[in-house]
């Protein structure tokens, strides 16, 4: 079923959308008039015209969008370290200062020596010819292997949790000697087990038993 609509109210329906069309198309600033044209149609338009009324147009709603802020986070406090803690007494107690050691393998044992003894999670490090040899620990007794021969420079360090120095000794030297195992034949004289199973004790010239009355016997 279709309805007709009259003129007049035709007229009305299309003059309010282009009111509507009008107010948005125009910037919130221009001023509208209205004016009725010799057709009898109502005009609305943006410039005077005779006999054109100001239309009162309110302002529109208007909302400004939020700032986000950038979310950061946040930073960890710092600790700073404490006071630095002071030992009386840290000195190498072996190998002694100028010490000659002889060893084939080129072993070595070094001992550490503090007074008060070493503090919770602090450590010792060995600096051997000024440079850290293996890693810090906790006890006092550091092996080492292999020391090439020649003369070489030892000192202790006593590190904090923070790996902050708190002592350490001065350096002194000791003499690596990796003797041969001619040099440490010639060291040991032979023993009359030594006679014809090493080279330099053949069996001629093993000493005589000595012979006595008990021999017999």
């Amino acid at each position: 079923m279709s309805v007709n609509l009259d003129f007049p109210l035709r007229a009305l329906l299309v003059k309010g959308l282009l009111l509507c069309l009008l107010l948005i198309a125009l910037p919130a600033t221009a001023e509208v008039y209205s004016y009725v044209d010799a057709q009898g149609n109502r005009v609305f338009t943006d410039r005077p015209h005779s006999g054109a009324k100001w239309v009162d147009i309110p302002p529109s709603n208007s909302m400004n969008q939020p700032t986000v802020k950038p979310i950061t986070k946040a930073k960890p406090p710092v600790t700073k370290p404490g006071p630095l803690f002071h030992y009386d007494l840290l000195r190498i107690l072996v190998p002694e200062p100028d010490a000659t050691i002889r060893n084939i393998a080129g072993d070595l044992i070094v001992s550490i020596n503090s007074d008060p003894t070493l503090q919770n999670a602090h450590s010792y490090r060995l600096l051997l010819d000024g440079k850290p040899f293996g890693e810090p620990g906790r006890s006092p007794v550091f092996p080492l292997t292999n020391i090439d021969r020649g003369t070489h420079q030892l000192a202790v360090e006593i590190l904090d949790e923070s790996g902050r120095m708190l002592e350490r000794t001065p350096s002194q030297d000791f003499h690596m000697m990796r003797i041969s195992l001619a040099q440490k034949r010639l060291a040991q004289p032979c023993t009359t087990e030594d006679y014809g199973v090493r080279p330099e004790c053949p069996l001629a010239d093993k000493p005589k038993d000595p012979v006595g009355i008990f021999n017999f016997f």
